[in-house]
Protein backbone atom coordinates (compact mmCIF):
# COMPACT_ATOMS: atom_id res chain seq x y z
CA UNK A 1 0.00 0.00 0.00
CA UNK A 2 1.70 3.11 -1.25
CA UNK A 3 0.75 6.19 1.42
CA UNK A 4 1.29 9.30 3.63
CA UNK A 5 0.17 9.20 7.24
CA UNK A 6 -2.06 6.85 7.19
CA UNK A 7 -4.03 7.78 3.29
CA UNK A 8 -3.61 5.82 0.03
CA UNK A 9 -2.96 6.94 -3.24
CA UNK A 10 -5.21 4.26 -5.15
CA UNK A 11 -7.57 3.00 -2.41
CA UNK A 12 -6.81 -0.55 -4.60
CA UNK A 13 -9.71 -2.44 -2.20
CA UNK A 14 -12.48 -0.09 -3.60
CA UNK A 15 -11.06 -0.45 -7.29
CA UNK A 16 -12.22 -4.24 -6.75
CA UNK A 17 -15.24 -3.39 -5.06
CA UNK A 18 -16.06 -0.41 -7.71
CA UNK A 19 -15.41 -3.03 -10.91
CA UNK A 20 -17.62 -5.95 -9.37
CA UNK A 21 -20.02 -3.53 -8.66
CA UNK A 22 -20.39 -1.64 -12.04
CA UNK A 23 -19.56 -5.10 -14.18
CA UNK A 24 -22.08 -6.30 -16.48
CA UNK A 25 -23.82 -9.55 -15.67
CA UNK A 26 -22.73 -11.80 -18.53
CA UNK A 27 -24.62 -14.20 -20.79
CA UNK A 28 -27.49 -16.35 -19.10
CA UNK A 29 -26.43 -19.88 -18.62
CA UNK A 30 -27.81 -22.36 -15.85
CA UNK A 31 -25.79 -23.83 -13.37
CA UNK A 32 -25.34 -26.99 -15.16
CA UNK A 33 -23.95 -24.95 -18.68
CA UNK A 34 -21.49 -23.13 -16.61
CA UNK A 35 -19.83 -26.09 -15.18
CA UNK A 36 -19.77 -27.36 -18.07
CA UNK A 37 -18.05 -24.64 -20.48
CA UNK A 38 -15.58 -24.32 -17.25
CA UNK A 39 -14.84 -27.78 -17.69
CA UNK A 40 -14.44 -27.48 -21.82
CA UNK A 41 -12.19 -24.41 -21.26
CA UNK A 42 -9.81 -26.53 -19.35
CA UNK A 43 -9.76 -29.56 -20.95
CA UNK A 44 -9.10 -27.04 -24.27
CA UNK A 45 -6.47 -25.34 -22.50
CA UNK A 46 -4.24 -28.39 -21.69
CA UNK A 47 -4.98 -29.65 -25.09
CA UNK A 48 -3.68 -26.31 -26.61
CA UNK A 49 -0.19 -26.75 -24.97
CA UNK A 50 0.64 -29.77 -27.26
CA UNK A 51 -1.07 -28.36 -30.35
CA UNK A 52 1.01 -24.77 -30.04
CA UNK A 53 4.25 -26.29 -28.71
CA UNK A 54 3.91 -28.48 -32.09
CA UNK A 55 3.35 -25.75 -34.49
CA UNK A 56 5.64 -23.08 -32.95
CA UNK A 57 8.87 -25.26 -32.40
CA UNK A 58 10.24 -22.89 -29.28
CA UNK A 59 11.42 -25.63 -27.13
CA UNK A 60 13.12 -29.27 -27.36
CA UNK A 61 9.89 -32.10 -27.46
CA UNK A 62 10.76 -33.07 -24.08
CA UNK A 63 10.51 -30.35 -22.23
CA UNK A 64 8.18 -30.35 -19.39
CA UNK A 65 4.59 -29.14 -19.37
CA UNK A 66 4.63 -25.28 -17.96
CA UNK A 67 3.56 -25.25 -14.77
CA UNK A 68 1.85 -22.36 -14.99
CA UNK A 69 -1.79 -22.62 -13.69
CA UNK A 70 -4.92 -22.14 -15.67
CA UNK A 71 -7.79 -20.35 -14.23
CA UNK A 72 -11.53 -19.70 -15.23
CA UNK A 73 -12.95 -16.90 -14.10
CA UNK A 74 -15.58 -14.69 -14.04
CA UNK A 75 -15.91 -11.16 -15.29
CA UNK A 76 -15.10 -10.00 -11.36
CA UNK A 77 -12.18 -12.11 -10.66
CA UNK A 78 -10.41 -11.00 -13.92
CA UNK A 79 -10.78 -7.44 -12.28
CA UNK A 80 -9.77 -8.25 -9.17
CA UNK A 81 -6.74 -10.45 -11.12
CA UNK A 82 -6.08 -6.91 -13.48
CA UNK A 83 -6.06 -4.97 -10.28
CA UNK A 84 -3.74 -6.83 -8.39
CA UNK A 85 -1.51 -6.64 -11.58
CA UNK A 86 -1.75 -2.73 -11.97
CA UNK A 87 -0.53 -2.34 -8.35
CA UNK A 88 2.53 -4.37 -8.50
CA UNK A 89 3.18 -2.54 -11.74
CA UNK A 90 2.49 1.21 -11.03
CA UNK A 91 3.96 1.06 -7.74
CA UNK A 92 7.65 2.55 -8.83
CA UNK A 93 5.21 5.22 -9.97
CA UNK A 94 3.23 5.78 -7.02
CA UNK A 95 6.31 5.70 -4.86
CA UNK A 96 7.20 8.94 -7.28
CA UNK A 97 4.23 10.29 -7.14
CA UNK A 98 4.76 10.11 -2.96
CA UNK A 99 7.68 11.84 -3.25
CA UNK A 100 6.20 14.91 -4.95
CA UNK A 101 3.17 15.09 -3.00
CA UNK A 102 4.26 17.33 -0.42
CA UNK A 103 4.49 20.06 -2.64
CA UNK A 104 0.80 19.46 -3.87
CA UNK A 105 -0.58 20.18 -1.22
CA UNK A 106 -2.68 17.44 0.11
CA UNK A 107 -4.02 16.31 -3.62
CA UNK A 108 -3.51 12.85 -3.46
CA UNK A 109 -5.58 12.64 0.57
CA UNK A 110 -7.69 10.15 1.41
CA UNK A 111 -10.33 11.60 -0.36
CA UNK A 112 -8.09 11.38 -3.93
CA UNK A 113 -7.01 7.77 -3.23
CA UNK A 114 -10.76 6.97 -3.06
CA UNK A 115 -11.80 8.78 -6.51
CA UNK A 116 -8.81 7.27 -8.24
CA UNK A 117 -9.89 3.92 -6.97
CA UNK A 118 -13.48 4.68 -8.02
CA UNK A 119 -12.22 5.49 -11.55
CA UNK A 120 -9.71 2.46 -11.72
CA UNK A 121 -12.51 0.40 -11.01
CA UNK A 122 -14.70 2.23 -13.51
CA UNK A 123 -12.21 1.15 -16.60
CA UNK A 124 -11.68 -2.24 -14.87
CA UNK A 125 -15.20 -2.65 -15.20
CA UNK A 126 -15.70 -1.88 -18.74
CA UNK A 127 -12.83 -3.60 -20.35
CA UNK A 128 -13.91 -6.56 -17.82
CA UNK A 129 -16.70 -7.23 -20.32
CA UNK A 130 -14.04 -7.32 -23.44
CA UNK A 131 -11.65 -9.34 -22.81
CA UNK A 132 -11.50 -13.65 -23.47
CA UNK A 133 -8.46 -14.43 -21.88
CA UNK A 134 -4.75 -12.91 -20.83
CA UNK A 135 -1.54 -14.53 -20.00
CA UNK A 136 -0.76 -12.73 -17.03
CA UNK A 137 2.92 -12.17 -16.98
CA UNK A 138 3.18 -10.26 -14.15
CA UNK A 139 1.03 -12.27 -11.52
CA UNK A 140 1.85 -11.21 -7.81
CA UNK A 141 0.73 -13.15 -5.63
CA UNK A 142 -2.91 -13.64 -4.10
CA UNK A 143 -4.74 -15.15 -1.71
CA UNK A 144 -8.31 -14.43 -3.41
CA UNK A 145 -7.82 -16.17 -7.00
CA UNK A 146 -7.03 -19.92 -6.56
CA UNK A 147 -3.79 -21.28 -8.51
CA UNK A 148 -2.19 -17.99 -8.09
CA UNK A 149 1.70 -18.31 -8.77
CA UNK A 150 4.21 -17.76 -5.15
CA UNK A 151 7.67 -17.96 -7.53
CA UNK A 152 6.38 -14.62 -9.85
CA UNK A 153 5.73 -16.64 -13.08
CA UNK A 154 2.62 -15.89 -15.02
CA UNK A 155 -0.62 -17.36 -15.13
CA UNK A 156 -3.43 -17.85 -17.70
CA UNK A 157 -6.55 -16.67 -17.21
CA UNK A 158 -9.94 -17.36 -19.47
CA UNK A 159 -13.02 -15.13 -18.83
CA UNK A 160 -15.87 -17.80 -19.33
CA UNK A 161 -18.80 -15.37 -19.54
CA UNK A 162 -17.45 -13.36 -22.29
CA UNK A 163 -16.02 -16.19 -24.44
CA UNK A 164 -19.80 -17.34 -24.25
CA UNK A 165 -21.12 -14.18 -24.90
CA UNK A 166 -19.11 -13.68 -28.20
CA UNK A 167 -19.42 -17.34 -29.87
CA UNK A 168 -23.30 -16.89 -28.89
CA UNK A 169 -22.91 -13.16 -30.87
CA UNK A 170 -21.13 -14.40 -33.59
CA UNK A 171 -22.89 -17.36 -33.93
CA UNK A 172 -19.73 -20.02 -34.13
CA UNK A 173 -19.71 -23.67 -32.73
CA UNK A 174 -18.79 -23.43 -29.02
CA UNK A 175 -16.46 -25.93 -29.22
CA UNK A 176 -14.24 -25.00 -31.38
CA UNK A 177 -14.60 -21.12 -31.02
CA UNK A 178 -13.59 -22.21 -27.00
CA UNK A 179 -10.59 -23.87 -28.33
CA UNK A 180 -9.82 -21.13 -30.93
CA UNK A 181 -9.23 -18.71 -28.17
CA UNK A 182 -7.18 -21.18 -25.70
CA UNK A 183 -4.87 -21.27 -28.79
CA UNK A 184 -4.16 -17.40 -29.15
CA UNK A 185 -3.60 -17.30 -25.04
CA UNK A 186 -1.49 -21.11 -24.75
CA UNK A 187 0.55 -19.65 -27.44
CA UNK A 188 1.33 -16.22 -25.01
CA UNK A 189 2.30 -18.89 -22.11
CA UNK A 190 4.48 -20.92 -24.43
CA UNK A 191 6.64 -17.49 -25.47
CA UNK A 192 7.00 -16.43 -21.62
CA UNK A 193 7.87 -20.47 -20.98
CA UNK A 194 9.99 -21.28 -23.78
CA UNK A 195 12.00 -17.80 -23.50
CA UNK A 196 13.37 -16.95 -19.70
CA UNK A 197 14.73 -13.76 -20.21
CA UNK A 198 11.22 -12.27 -21.60
CA UNK A 199 9.42 -11.68 -18.60
CA UNK A 200 12.61 -9.88 -16.89
CA UNK A 201 13.00 -7.82 -20.44
CA UNK A 202 9.70 -6.67 -20.34
CA UNK A 203 9.40 -6.05 -16.90
CA UNK A 204 12.89 -3.96 -17.42
CA UNK A 205 10.75 -1.62 -19.73
CA UNK A 206 7.68 -0.99 -18.46
CA UNK A 207 9.74 -0.12 -14.89
CA UNK A 208 11.56 2.21 -16.91
CA UNK A 209 8.62 3.63 -18.37
CA UNK A 210 6.93 4.24 -15.45
CA UNK A 211 10.47 5.45 -13.64
CA UNK A 212 10.36 8.47 -15.93
CA UNK A 213 7.40 9.88 -15.92
CA UNK A 214 7.08 13.64 -15.10
CA UNK A 215 3.64 13.36 -14.50
CA UNK A 216 2.73 15.31 -11.37
CA UNK A 217 -0.21 13.50 -9.11
CA UNK A 218 -2.80 16.32 -10.04
CA UNK A 219 -2.26 15.50 -13.72
CA UNK A 220 -3.01 11.49 -13.42
CA UNK A 221 -6.62 12.17 -11.54
CA UNK A 222 -7.35 14.74 -14.40
CA UNK A 223 -6.42 11.92 -16.86
CA UNK A 224 -8.14 9.78 -15.12
CA UNK A 225 -11.26 11.80 -14.34
CA UNK A 226 -11.09 12.13 -18.26
CA UNK A 227 -11.79 8.49 -18.53
CA UNK A 228 -14.63 8.49 -16.11
CA UNK A 229 -16.64 10.99 -17.71
CA UNK A 230 -16.27 8.72 -20.53
CA UNK A 231 -19.30 6.64 -18.92
CA UNK A 232 -21.10 10.03 -19.20
CA UNK A 233 -21.09 10.16 -23.01
CA UNK A 234 -18.50 11.58 -25.08
CA UNK A 235 -19.03 14.87 -27.71
CA UNK A 236 -17.20 14.64 -30.73
CA UNK A 237 -16.03 18.13 -30.29
CA UNK A 238 -14.48 17.24 -26.87
CA UNK A 239 -12.74 14.04 -28.75
CA UNK A 240 -11.46 16.06 -32.02
CA UNK A 241 -10.27 18.72 -29.04
CA UNK A 242 -8.30 15.86 -27.33
CA UNK A 243 -6.78 14.69 -30.42
CA UNK A 244 -7.68 11.25 -29.83
CA UNK A 245 -5.05 10.97 -27.39
CA UNK A 246 -4.78 8.07 -25.32
CA UNK A 247 -3.90 7.99 -21.18
CA UNK A 248 -0.68 6.14 -22.67
CA UNK A 249 0.08 8.83 -25.34
CA UNK A 250 -0.53 12.11 -23.19
CA UNK A 251 1.93 11.20 -20.14
CA UNK A 252 4.65 10.66 -22.85
CA UNK A 253 8.55 12.39 -22.14
CA UNK A 254 10.70 12.11 -25.32
CA UNK A 255 12.75 9.13 -22.50
CA UNK A 256 8.76 7.32 -22.50
CA UNK A 257 8.56 7.80 -26.49
CA UNK A 258 11.72 5.79 -27.31
CA UNK A 259 10.73 3.09 -24.46
CA UNK A 260 7.03 3.20 -25.98
CA UNK A 261 8.30 2.19 -29.51
CA UNK A 262 10.52 -1.10 -27.73
CA UNK A 263 7.45 -2.20 -26.04
CA UNK A 264 5.15 -1.64 -28.82
CA UNK A 265 7.73 -3.33 -31.04
CA UNK A 266 7.23 -6.31 -28.48
CA UNK A 267 3.44 -6.17 -27.81
CA UNK A 268 3.28 -6.60 -31.67
CA UNK A 269 5.61 -9.37 -31.74
CA UNK A 270 3.63 -11.42 -28.70
CA UNK A 271 -0.11 -10.56 -30.16
CA UNK A 272 0.93 -11.05 -33.85
CA UNK A 273 2.91 -14.50 -33.21
CA UNK A 274 -0.52 -15.84 -31.48
CA UNK A 275 -2.64 -15.26 -33.80
CA UNK A 276 -0.47 -16.17 -36.61
CA UNK A 277 -0.34 -19.88 -34.60
CA UNK A 278 -4.15 -19.68 -33.93
CA UNK A 279 -4.42 -19.42 -37.47
CA UNK A 280 -1.88 -21.85 -38.23
CA UNK A 281 -2.97 -24.72 -35.65
CA UNK A 282 -6.74 -24.09 -36.26
CA UNK A 283 -7.52 -26.10 -39.95
CA UNK A 284 -5.96 -28.75 -38.18
CA UNK A 285 -8.20 -29.23 -35.19
CA UNK A 286 -10.59 -26.34 -35.62
CA UNK A 287 -13.31 -27.48 -38.45
CA UNK A 288 -14.81 -24.26 -38.77
CA UNK A 289 -11.50 -21.80 -37.97
CA UNK A 290 -12.04 -20.19 -41.17
CA UNK A 291 -15.42 -18.86 -40.39
CA UNK A 292 -14.33 -17.94 -37.05
CA UNK A 293 -11.69 -15.96 -38.22
CA UNK A 294 -14.15 -13.74 -40.56
CA UNK A 295 -16.69 -13.34 -38.03
CA UNK A 296 -14.06 -12.52 -35.63
CA UNK A 297 -12.15 -9.86 -37.92
CA UNK A 298 -15.23 -8.20 -38.78
CA UNK A 299 -16.08 -8.10 -34.75
CA UNK A 300 -12.78 -6.25 -33.87
CA UNK A 301 -13.17 -4.04 -36.19
CA UNK A 302 -16.36 -2.75 -36.01
CA UNK A 303 -17.16 -0.36 -33.15
CA UNK A 304 -19.97 -0.78 -30.55
CA UNK A 305 -20.28 3.21 -30.15
CA UNK A 306 -19.55 6.43 -29.80
CA UNK A 307 -19.22 5.24 -25.77
CA UNK A 308 -17.04 2.43 -26.45
CA UNK A 309 -15.03 4.39 -29.97
CA UNK A 310 -13.93 7.44 -27.31
CA UNK A 311 -12.95 5.03 -24.41
CA UNK A 312 -10.94 2.86 -26.94
CA UNK A 313 -9.04 5.94 -27.97
CA UNK A 314 -9.05 7.30 -24.13
CA UNK A 315 -7.85 3.91 -23.40
CA UNK A 316 -5.22 3.13 -26.20
CA UNK A 317 -6.84 0.39 -27.21
CA UNK A 318 -6.99 1.38 -31.25
CA UNK A 319 -3.84 0.41 -30.73
CA UNK A 320 -3.75 -2.89 -29.31
CA UNK A 321 -5.66 -4.03 -32.48
CA UNK A 322 -3.18 -2.32 -35.05
CA UNK A 323 -0.52 -4.32 -32.16
CA UNK A 324 -2.99 -7.75 -33.36
CA UNK A 325 -2.77 -6.87 -37.44
CA UNK A 326 0.91 -5.64 -37.53
CA UNK A 327 2.10 -8.60 -35.71
CA UNK A 328 0.89 -10.82 -37.71
CA UNK A 329 1.79 -9.72 -40.93
CA UNK A 330 5.52 -9.08 -39.29
CA UNK A 331 5.23 -12.87 -38.46
CA UNK A 332 3.76 -14.23 -41.53
CA UNK A 333 5.99 -12.44 -43.70
CA UNK A 334 9.50 -13.49 -42.02
CA UNK A 335 8.08 -17.60 -41.78
CA UNK A 336 7.48 -17.14 -45.63
CA UNK A 337 10.93 -15.97 -45.92
CA UNK A 338 13.02 -17.64 -43.45
CA UNK A 339 10.82 -20.93 -42.58
CA UNK A 340 9.77 -20.76 -38.40
CA UNK A 341 13.11 -22.02 -37.06
CA UNK A 342 14.14 -18.70 -39.44
CA UNK A 343 11.39 -16.92 -37.51
CA UNK A 344 12.60 -18.23 -34.17
CA UNK A 345 16.03 -16.86 -33.94
CA UNK A 346 13.83 -13.62 -32.63
CA UNK A 347 13.34 -15.35 -29.30
CA UNK A 348 17.28 -15.43 -28.84
CA UNK A 349 18.04 -12.28 -26.76
CA UNK A 350 16.76 -8.52 -26.61
CA UNK A 351 18.90 -7.75 -29.51
CA UNK A 352 17.23 -9.82 -31.84
CA UNK A 353 13.89 -8.58 -31.14
CA UNK A 354 12.36 -6.41 -33.88
CA UNK A 355 12.00 -2.81 -33.71
CA UNK A 356 8.92 -0.64 -34.57
CA UNK A 357 10.59 -0.12 -37.95
CA UNK A 358 10.79 -3.35 -38.65
CA UNK A 359 7.84 -4.86 -37.30
CA UNK A 360 6.59 -2.70 -40.70
CA UNK A 361 9.40 -3.57 -42.42
CA UNK A 362 10.14 -7.17 -41.85
CA UNK A 363 12.45 -7.64 -44.55
CA UNK A 364 14.70 -5.40 -42.95
CA UNK A 365 14.39 -7.54 -39.40
CA UNK A 366 15.48 -10.30 -41.65
CA UNK A 367 18.41 -8.77 -43.45
CA UNK A 368 19.34 -7.32 -39.95
CA UNK A 369 19.29 -10.64 -38.15
CA UNK A 370 20.17 -13.11 -40.95
CA UNK A 371 22.80 -11.35 -42.21
CA UNK A 372 24.58 -10.51 -39.28
CA UNK A 373 24.20 -14.54 -38.14
CA UNK A 374 25.70 -15.68 -41.23
CA UNK A 375 28.64 -13.26 -41.90
CA UNK A 376 32.00 -14.56 -40.99
CA UNK A 377 33.84 -13.03 -37.95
Amino acid sequence: MTSIGGAEMVDWNLAVSTATRLVRPGPEVTRDEARAVVAELRRHAEAAEAHVRGFVRMMPEDTPVADTPVLVVDRAGWAKANVAGFRELLKPLLDRMQERRGSTGGVLGAVGGKVTGVELGMLLSFLASRVLGQYETFAPVSRDLPGSTTTGGGRLLLVAPNIVHVERELDVAPHDFRLWVCLHEETHRTQFTAVPWLRDHLEGEIQAFLGATEMDPSTVLERLREAAQAFAGARPEDEAADGGRSLVEVVQTPEQREILGRLTAVMSLLEGHADFVMDGVGPAVVPSVAEIREKFQKRRASGAGRLDAALRRLLGLDAKLRQYRDGERFVSAVVNQVGMDGFNRVWTSPNTLPTKAEIASPADWVQRVHRKASEPE
